[in-house]
């Protein structure tokens, strides 16, 4: 007997709700169907659904059953998928959503690595803020968090990263370059409406946390809920804003942006890449995954300060 053909039509007849609908799904017949079933019964000694004319159910020990088998079989074609990678040239399409400054920033300076590693695998992208109505309608859903995000979705952390304080080398030129988080006060500030919402302040602490938290009351010269027009006018030398490391690892190690205060943080921030279901993840999606996560923590890992330990992923 196939036992993992048995499973595999013993919970298609429980989430199809009888032996006819089960049959069709697996193109098998009828007959076919309830035999490799009462198969797997007289194996297991148990009785694993209650058949009536009208209906089938499932018994105590056929829902406990079911519990595993869709565990073991989750296993089975997880470790397909796998083999799959490293034996077959992966090909098809990943339709990922993304934030715009995220798409700019991270994932389209990878495209060329990617597409000459995989030159089959096409990743079609939609650029937008994501939703909780959109997660299920893409094979990744990527959210940028903080340290306090709970997620109640399926979620893989790509990077985690300190919060960085930055400034184009033309903005220092001109206005100084600041050595404690006191002296932002002094400059033209670039914040996210959630600081001009609390009364433009800034709280940074040490990465070391050896010293108490700074809050800093500053004037904005532009206040925006859009990351990416702070990073353009930051780059563009209006000011000084705070960005995620793995947002700005390219503008900082090509010299079109400085660090400063870097042994001070904003906090740690978490990009997420958010999936329907782990099961039966197509071996082109987890591709993209590892090498985002791969490279991106690459990238970040440069721009650490002396002596500090990379930021340790959420799980």
């Amino acid at each position: 007997m196939d036992r993992l053909l048995t499973m595999r039509v013993f919970q298609s007849v429980a989430d199809e709700g009888g032996f006819s609908a089960a049959a069709r799904k697996l193109d098998m017949s009828v007959p076919t169907v309830t035999r490799l079933v009462a198969d797997l019964e007289q194996h297991l000694g148990t009785r694993l659904m209650q058949r009536t004319t009208r209906s089938v159910t499932l018994t105590e020990a056929g829902e406990a059953y079911l519990h595993r088998v869709r565990s073991i079989l989750t296993d089975v074609d997880d470790a397909f998928s796998m083999a799959q990678a490293h034996t077959a040239e992966l090909s098809g399409l990943v339709r990922v959503l993304m934030p715009p400054v995220f798409a700019e920033h991270i994932l389209a300076p990878l495209v060329v690595e990617f597409h000459q590693r995989y030159p089959k695998v096409v990743i079609e992208v939609v650029v937008e803020s994501s939703s909780e109505a959109a997660l299920g309608e893409y094979d990744i859903t990527f959210v940028s968090a903080g340290e306090d995000y709970d997620a109640n979705v399926i979620a893989r952390p790509i990077v985690s990263t300190y919060g960085m304080v930055c400034a184009a080398p033309s903005y220092l030129q001109q206005h100084g370059t600041p050595t404690h988080p006191q002296d932002l006060q002094q400059h033209q500030m670039l914040l996210r409406s959630y600081a001009y919402a609390r009364g433009n302040v800034l709280r940074l602490r040490r990465i070391d946390n050896t010293l108490p938290e700074e809050e800093v009351h500053v004037t904005p010269m532009l206040v925006a809920n859009h990351t990416g027009t702070l990073l353009r006018a930051t780059l563009d030398g209006a000011g000084i804003s705070t960005q995620p490391s793995d947002l700005i690892s390219r503008p900082l190690c090509e010299g079109k942006l400085v660090q400063l205060l870097p042994e001070w943080t904003t906090g740690v921030f978490t990009l997420y890449a958010t999936m329907p279901s782990r099961q039966f993840m197509p071996a082109r999606v987890r591709a993209l995954l590892d090498f985002l996560a791969e490279n991106t923590n690459r990238n970040v890992s440069k721009l650490l300060p002396f002596g500090v330990p990379p930021v340790a992923l959420k799980t």
